[in-house]
């Protein structure tokens, strides 16, 4: 699936759980509100799993080759993996925004 079709259905989901949480809260229905919450943090942290994943695999492959080449770059490339990895902790604390509002 490319790249834009996979964000486009993503957008899609977290639309339909955000319709799904506030019809849910406006019929007064508290359980099936949690539920779709509790969906909305699970799908929080499995996006930004992925995506931390595919961006530290695209940057670590490169930060690697550069400091083959030129041990001296070492601390600036690892900024960049650092900055993937905060992807990762993003979607933890949006999910664990999410679960306090259960």
């Amino acid at each position: 699936m490319k790249p834009t079709k996979l964000a486009f259905v993503l957008a899609l989901c977290l639309l339909l759980f955000h319709a799904g949480i506030g019809v849910a809260a406006a019929q007064g229905d508290e359980p099936v509100a949690k539920a779709w919450i509790a969906m909305a943090a699970g799908i929080a942290m499995a996006g930004s799993g992925l995506a931390a994943g595919w961006a530290i695999s695209a940057t670590g492959t490169a930060a690697a080759g550069a400091t083959v080449e030129k041990p001296e770059v070492f601390g600036r490339v690892l900024i960049f993996v650092a900055l993937a990895e905060a992807i990762a902790i993003y979607g933890l604390l949006i999910a664990l925004m999410l679960w306090i509002k259960i």
